[in-house]
């Protein structure tokens, strides 16, 4: 699937209303901006010491302009970056490449994974078919890989995803797949890194030498659409670690983008995805709180094109059960971070040059 996803498609049906609950639960959380004039922020994640950590996919620059198959004319430039919200000071402690068109869409970093004291892993967008790069100046920079950064500012490439999608193409027989890739989630952890492909459909596997390899295909679904069945793709956008050590991946779902049609499925290395939680509309991404619920942020809430900006975000009770929405008031949320104290933050207005948000959500 073509994973200019997140920023094109938020324009789309109002099919559905927000039930009682969902209002009564919107009412009642309580939500306050702590940051503003992002760049296209994604996803967010705290580090150790409390700090917390945004990647913004940024607006792209004047280092060189092309047409990109998805984008159209695109120009370039180190206007990505990862911002630290910490001890009241909000800073940009890393540039990174940004890809974006005249609208300001943009391609860049899509998420950050903090792993002990500094350490930042960061997942750089593509969007399209790897062979892509093949047009792209020397000096254009890492679209399509996994970046290691720290918090001095200094960063270098750890592993080729998009090269892995054109090497091996773990979703090819899929009705509908094309060689495509989008790196747009990655779970840092102390033996290697867990980086969702959204183009791909998979999840990868990152060890400490930058080796990639495959843990899991997402499944393709055969969905009602028109009065025919269709098959939809899964285009995955999330990882999160859970407590028991298992992955657990939200998926954005392809066309036709079904309310309710959005799963989170559990992965364990060598055994095949299972279903943990369903109902979901467009996931974003993912966090565990600490007593083991998983928070679930939706892109949009009542599906694309609709052309409703409002997100979701919901609980689902530790070791699964059923879902819980706690507030549709979020504007096209990027991504989902739990906080020790059980509140929640999410970026917001995920398409937004220099008007993207951090806010501070307590249910």
């Amino acid at each position: 699937m073509h994973t200019r996803l997140v920023s094109t498609l938020v324009v789309v049906v109002l099919a559905l209303a927000a039930t009682a609950v969902a209002a009564a639960r919107a009412e009642a959380a309580t939500i306050t901006q702590i940051a503003g004039g992002l760049d296209n922020p994604r996803g967010l994640a705290f580090g150790p010491n409390g700090a917390l950590y945004v990647a913004e996919a940024g607006e792209g620059g004047t280092d060189f302009c092309f047409d990109h198959a998805g984008f159209g004319h695109a120009c370039a430039g180190m206007s990505g970056a990862v911002t630290r919200l910490w001890n009241g000071k909000q800073e940009r402690i890393l540039r990174l490449p940004s890809l974006a068109d005249e609208f300001g869409e943009a391609l860049g970093p899509n998420d950050v994974s903090p792993l002990g004291n500094g350490n930042l892993y960061v997942a750089i967008g593509l969007g399209d078919n790897p062979a892509l790069r093949d047009t792209f100046p020397a000096s254009a920079g890492p679209y399509g890989w996994l970046v290691k950064g720290n918090t001095s500012g200094t960063w270098k490439p750890v592993a080729d995803i998009s090269a892995f999608e054109a090497t091996h193409d773990p979703d090819a027989g899929q009705p509908g797949t094309t060689v495509d890739s989008n790196p747009y989630a990655v779970a840092a952890t102390p033996d290697g890194e867990a980086v969702v492909d959204a183009g791909g459909n998979d999840l990868l596997w990152v060890d400490g030498s930058g080796n990639t390899s495959l843990l899991a295909v997402l499944p393709l679904r055969l969905v009602p659409f028109g009065g025919d069945t269709i098959p939809m793709q899964s285009v995955p956008t999330s990882v999160a670690v859970g407590p028991d050590g298992a992955f657990y991946v939200g998926e954005l779902t392809g066309f036709p983008f079904p309310a309710g049609g959005a799963n989170v499925y559990r992965i364990v290395p060598g055994q095949k995805p299972t279903l943990y939680a369903t109902g979901f509309t467009n996931i974003i991404d993912l966090a565990f709180g600490r007593d083991g619920s998983l928070y679930v942020a939706e892109i949009s809430h009542f599906g694309f094109l609709s052309g409703d900006p409002a997100g979701g975000i919901w609980r689902v009770p530790p070791g699964g059960g059923t879902p819980q929405l706690l507030t549709t008031s979020v504007n096209s949320p990027g991504g989902i971070a739990a906080a020790w104290d059980g509140s929640l933050y999410v970026t917001t207005c995920s398409s937004c040059a220099n008007d993207g948000e951090v806010v501070r959500i307590v249910p």
